[in-house]
């Protein structure tokens, strides 16, 4: 760099205007080659993807799921020795003997990383052939839902029906009977607005409403026991009448929820959707049509075929 005049000094910030001064570039990877890591191909990929345009998280997902790859055949393996008995007993793997469930998604996602990550190395010459073009997308059925014991049911009850007769907070107690009522999701209860329930019917009831024309086809009225009359007015009396029956966020319910399962010794964990199986569970054995069934759950009859299953595996 030439010396400036004497008498002036170089600037200390660039003009306005001025180019701003490039960052070196890392040099690219090598292309994948027959003795290349599963590590070294899989930053050889995620380099391929982004000059491809795949979105960061799209490419956060694949560097995952190979990471989880080489804990199964080894980050050094080469990949031109990995065999379609290594990727499905990494398969296996996920689905029956790692310290944690795979969900259906999680799985699907897996196997397409694989599919696309393997035939790309064929493509570049690193596998003479992909040895994931034999697996198959196959459904991974996660665990069948724990809905209450009758037992625990009844030590939930027991404890909501204390707070509200010793402590003067029917809240919880609505909550929950209306939940075992009638199944209803916790979306549902948060948007369920005073006028939405009919006291003077026998039996008293409900309309679930949504307010997207999208889904008012899952709008119905659910009739509740006449003894949460007593509860509601209970209710009103601390939190007074508001346009919303629960005046309060989701995330205030989910509190109330789990400080009650925590005082009445149930699993951690016991929500909303615990519940709404435990008034599934219970309708089942106690006779209820399917019909009827699929209605007060809101289900359209695709979704209910694979409940209704579920709720026949509980049976037994």
């Amino acid at each position: 760099m030439s010396e400036p005049p004497a008498g002036r000094q170089l600037p200390l910030f660039p003009r306005v205007g001025a180019p701003p001064l490039a960052a070196p570039r890392a040099a690219p990877l090598a292309p994948p080659t027959p003795a290349t890591s599963l590590a070294a191909a899989a930053g050889a990929f995620a380099e391929h993807l982004g000059r491809m345009g795949k979105t960061e998280n799209t490419r956060r997902a694949f560097a995952s799921d190979l990471r989880l790859l080489g804990r199964r055949v080894g980050p050094d393996r080469p990949v031109a020795e990995i065999t379609t008995a290594d990727l499905r007993g990494f398969l296996s793997w996920l689905l029956a003997y790692r310290d944690r469930p795979c969900s259906p998604k999680s799985y699907a996602r897996r196997v397409t990383t694989l599919k696309v990550f393997f035939a790309w190395l064929q493509e570049s010459g690193a596998v003479r052939s992909d040895p994931a073009l034999a697996l198959v997308h196959r459904r991974a059925d996660p665990p069948l839902p724990q809905p209450l014991a009758p037992d625990e049911v009844q030590a939930l009850l027991a404890e909501a029906a204390r707070r509200r007769l010793h402590g003067g907070d029917a809240r919880p107690e609505l909550v929950v009977r209306l939940l075992l009522d009638t199944g209803l999701k916790k979306g549902e209860l948060v948007r369920l607005r005073a006028a939405d329930l009919d006291l003077e019917a026998r039996p008293p009831t409900l309309l679930v409403r949504y307010d997207s024309p999208r889904w008012r086809q899952k709008e119905r009225r659910l009739a509740f026991d006449p003894g949460l009359l007593a509860v509601l007015e209970a209710y009103r009396a601390r939190f007074g009448d508001a346009e919303r029956l629960f005046d309060c966020t989701a995330r205030n319910l989910e509190y109330v929820l789990a400080d009650l399962v925590a005082a009445s010794g149930l699993p951690e964990g016991t929500s909303f959707e615990t519940l709404r199986w435990t008034s599934a569970a219970r309708a089942h054995a106690a006779g209820v049509d399917d019909e009827a069934l699929r209605e007060r759950l809101g289900l359209s009859p695709v979704t209910w075929a694979d409940t209704r299953r579920k709720l026949e595996l509980l049976a037994r």
